[in-house]
């Protein structure tokens, strides 16, 4: 069985993502794939949009699939997971600057890689059981695939927030974060689907649109937007700190689970990109991160501690969020010159 399937029907350009077991984990193959499908369907006058979407009940993607990125850096091979990145990177720019609608389905896990392929849509729909987040630092990564150009757009501090709790929305709060545009009950996918196909005109979705079940991003604006109002992870742990609430003890226990460099490098770049509208910025900021990532971040270890061992004790580099050296911070954040992400690369 096919990990993608990809097909036309109708006006519409298909593309399902197929492996239900593995939480539709994007793979490498996957990632190429996808890119060539629309590649294809660019330039095809029968094609007027690309339906985008996945099998089974849990999950649209719950990430990237990063066995074989972990055992090959552990064998001290880093190349691998660079290239992996770079490919993937360049397939979300591509979705992204897409000259044809493209409308994702989002339900069940939307992360991680998963919101690479299915966020940078132009029309995002979510359904009830949706639940989208960016959960890197928990795994000594940084939000990419894209990711951190939505955080940094998100209102507010919310991009803050997100990005170092790794927490999850449901679809109002993927809705008011920018991570979705519309909400459509999960009963009515199928006849949207099929009409998308039919008519080939995005529009119909209005149609099908209903208010989604209420949120909590929104109402937590005040309280996030005073913890995370700081320019460093420093200022945002001491802010947390001398509040003194249950909303600020809950998060600061959701951040010491974290790693601290990778919560530092994440404020750094939604700094860095609040504002912009260009992926190609924030993919290349978040290439720096994801270059150096196991050689001198630490992400095997968090990998090792969340997938490999399942202990959930990583040891961190730098283990107190408090005192990530911005030494090290602009490490990991430095151009790359020769070996800086080149989205104009041809698919092999």
């Amino acid at each position: 069985m096919s990990d993608l399937i990809l097909r036309t029907e109708g006006c519409a350009g298909r593309i399902t993502l197929n492996r239900p077991k593995a939480l539709n984990a994007v793979t490498y193959a996957m990632c190429l794939d996808i890119e060539r499908a629309i590649d294809l369907w660019r330039d095809d006058p029968e094609v007027a949009l690309i339906v985008i979407d996945a099998a089974g009940e849990r999950a649209f993607s719950a990430g990237g699939d990063i066995a074989e990125m972990y055992e090959t850096g552990m064998a001290g091979d880093f190349a691998y997971g660079q290239k992996f990145w770079r490919d993937e990177y360049r397939m979300n720019a591509k979705l992204h600057e897409y000259p044809k609608p493209i409308v994702s389905f989002l339900q069940g896990f939307t992360m991680g890689g998963g919101v690479g392929v299915g966020c940078h849509a132009q029309h995002r729909i979510v359904g009830e059981t949706a639940q989208v987040a960016m959960p890197e630092c928990g795994i000594g990564l940084v939000p990419d695939v894209g990711g951190s150009l939505l955080l940094a757009n998100a209102p507010g501090r919310i991009g803050e927030y997100l990005a170092l709790t790794t927490a999850r929305m449901g679809p109002a709060d993927a809705i008011h974060a920018g991570f979705a545009d519309r909400f459509v009950p999960e009963a009515s996918w199928p006849a949207l689907k099929a009409e998308l196909c039919r008519t080939g005109n995005w529009k119909r979705i209005a149609d099908h649109a209903a208010t989604p079940p209420a949120g909590t991003l929104e109402t937590l604006r005040p309280e996030i937007d005073a913890g995370f109002g700081g320019e460093t992870l420093g200022d945002i742990v001491r802010a947390l700190k001398a509040r003194a609430t249950p909303f600020a003890a809950e998060t600061l226990a959701r951040l010491r689970k974290n790693a601290p460099l990778s919560m530092a490098c994440a404020v750094e770049m939604i700094h860095r990109l609040r504002g912009t509208t260009s992926i190609r910025r924030a993919l290349e900021l978040e290439y720096r991160f994801t270059h150096r990532a196991m050689q001198h971040g630490d992400f095997l270890e968090g990998i090792r501690a969340a997938i490999i061992d399942k202990d959930r004790a990583p040891k961190w580099r730098h283990p107190d969020p408090e005192l990530v050296p911005a030494v090290e911070v602009s490490k990991m954040l430095m151009p790359l010159a020769a070996e800086a992400l080149n989205l104009t690369e041809e698919l092999a």
